[in-house]
């Protein structure tokens, strides 16, 4: 029996297949993925998101440790209750995980981790701080659920704390509200609009029962999975980890490197990489034959030779896509070996579907 959330009951209950996940008992789907999927670009749909770690970090320099701790830079977040994405490097450049890191107050900012790395985060994050006299705190008390989909938001605000509903209205991409142990963020994993909603874990169960009569669709995390690969968004310890750094992850975006003088985990070693001309690159595939690309599948444009990271098949697009590390030279077509066979693919930018519309 792994680790389970306070909603684990509710998954039961409604006949959710539960598999293991990094030690979680988590629903993996519930009737069908791929109707659980398209209720999320249609309509909305929730999932229990609670085994990812809430940690907040918290003292007077807590903000010069995290410039010094992140590859992006939290001195971009100019008020309480913005947010970035950004990756935790290690000396090396790796990346030892991605998240989201949010302003709370001068003193105080939340992050949310990966559950797979949870305990290497941590124990990396509370080593690194102690020169800085920051505490870092898990916070196992909190329950986390997204609510993602065009009528997401306008649906979530019936069902929220009326006081705090209202913040939520007005709240921007990229932004938080908090009041009463409920803290509200404008962010998701799955190329729709909608809100994570941290709570006390007492009171998760309350209101997933409230979006479930609202007409929120109940999600698996396999359906998490096939809509955050059509929005082209990574997944650790598939898409990248300690071995590869951002650079090589199409995470190059999310390094600040100005400031020039921001001293931060990893800096030199991603300074050395980027003057390289023969990086490799993550891209995206699209298959235009019949099968199904999965992760180390080797693709080839003739000349060079890369693999697929991730890959699955698209509902929104009715056939498989998929991302993959290449080199720097890779062509814009290529084929890719499935059970011994060569199928033709095209190389594409990421995402492949943003807000419910088709992008390559």
């Amino acid at each position: 029996m792994g680790y389970r959330t306070p909603l684990y009951d509710r998954h039961c209950a409604a006949g959710a297949r539960m598999v293991d996940f990094a030690g979680w008992d988590m629903p993996i789907q519930y009737a069908s993925q791929i109707e659980e999927h398209r209720a999320v670009r249609a309509g909305a749909g929730m999932f229990d998101v609670s085994h990812m770690a809430v940690v907040d970090l918290e003292g007077e320099r807590v903000r010069a440790f995290l410039r010094y701790a992140l590859a992006n830079d939290v001195a971009r977040l100019q008020a309480p209750g913005r947010a970035l994405y950004t990756c935790l490097l290690n000396h090396e450049g790796g990346v030892l995980d991605d998240l989201i890191v949010y302003a709370v107050s001068e003193h105080a900012y939340r992050t949310v981790v990966n559950a797979a790395t949870r305990e290497k985060d941590l124990s990396w994050l509370r080593r690194e701080a102690g020169a800085f006299g920051v505490e870092v705190r898990y916070r196992d008390d909190l329950a986390m659920l997204a609510v993602q989909g065009p009528s997401a938001r306008e649906i979530a605000e019936g069902c929220l704390p009326a006081a705090l509903a209202g913040a939520a209205a007005g709240l921007k991409p990229f932004s938080a509200t908090t009041l009463d142990g409920w803290f509200v963020s404008r962010t998701g994993y799955t190329g729709e609009d909608g809100y994570e909603v941290m709570l006390p874990a007492a009171e998760a169960p309350g209101f997933w029962d409230a979006l479930a009569a609202a007409g929120v669709h109940p999600c698996g995390l396999g359906a998490r999975d096939t809509l955050r690969l059509e929005a082209g968004l990574n997944l650790y310890g598939q898409d990248m980890d300690e071995t590869v750094t951002p650079l090589e992850s199409g995470l190059a975006w999310t390094v600040a490197w100005e400031p020039a003088g921001r001293e931060f985990i990893g800096r030199p070693a991603l300074e050395r990489q980027r003057r390289r001309s023969d990086l490799r690159r993550l891209v995206g595939l699209v298959l235009e034959e019949r099968g199904v690309m999965r992760p180390h599948q080797t693709v080839r444009d003739g000349d060079h030779e890369g693999e697929v990271t991730s890959g699955s098949f698209s509902p929104t697009l009715g056939g498989s896509i998929a991302l993959a590390r290449v080199p720097a030279a890779f062509g814009e077509r290529c084929r890719v070996v499935i059970r011994g066979r060569e199928l033709a693919a095209r190389v594409v930018r990421p995402p492949f579907v943003r807000q419910g519309r088709v992008r390559v």
